[in-house]
């Protein structure tokens, strides 16, 4: 056999086989599209881990437009947790402190207490509790499917689970035991972050 023939059937390195490659990558690119929108659509859960240390978020006011409440679960080193998820489209936040407790030292941030305060877009706060002094909404709708929520920023639940929704909310001396907050835009004014006491 010559060393041409003996070299015609080997895959020479460095050479990409496109078609065999699209074969793969297209379907699997596809199906990940799939589950991704589905997640945002709540049509399926997100595994969302967080840390083992809850934190205290306190507030004299809270107002926003575009108000989502539904039940869900978080889960740590301990397992699930569940929470209440709190989804805000424009919230304002009125002399915010949050603080942490790692080990011996308390971490502490405040910001929206000179004036102006903090904003958030598309703010979701998954809480274990919540409390405040007075809670005011506006056209709001107590017991919808958690899967069906309407209002901005359109976060859903599970299907068939409890829900409830306003156009507006206000809460006056809120004080909430947060796993985790995110948020599009998170403006925070007059910034300040340092070691010291709680809230």
């Amino acid at each position: 056999m010559s060393a041409e023939g003996s070299t015609s059937r080997f895959h020479v390195p460095g050479k990409t086989r496109w078609r065999r490659f699209a074969i793969v990558a297209v379907p699997a690119v596809a199906i990940a599209g799939v589950l991704v929108g589905l997640t945002a659509e709540g049509a399926i859960a997100s595994s969302i881990s967080v840390s083992g240390e809850e934190y205290t978020v306190k507030a004299s006011q809270l107002s926003g437009t575009g108000f989502e409440q539904f039940g869900s679960e978080v889960s740590n080193a301990s397992g699930p947790q569940p929470v209440i998820v709190s989804a805000i489209n424009k919230a304002q936040l009125t002399n915010l402190c949050q603080s942490v407790t790692i080990g011996p030292v308390t971490l502490r941030l405040t910001a929206g207490d000179a004036g102006t305060p903090a904003s958030a877009d598309n703010l979701i706060v998954d809480a274990s509790g919540q409390t405040g002094s007075v809670a005011t909404f506006t056209n709001i709708s107590i017991g919808d499917d958690a899967g069906t929520l309407t209002e901005d920023p359109g976060t859903t639940g599970a299907a068939g689970s409890f829900g409830e929704q306003a156009d507006t909310v206000t809460i006056d001396n809120l004080n909430q035991d947060t796993w985790l907050t995110t948020a599009g835009t998170f403006t925070l004014p007059d910034l300040r972050l340092g070691f010291g006491g709680g809230c």
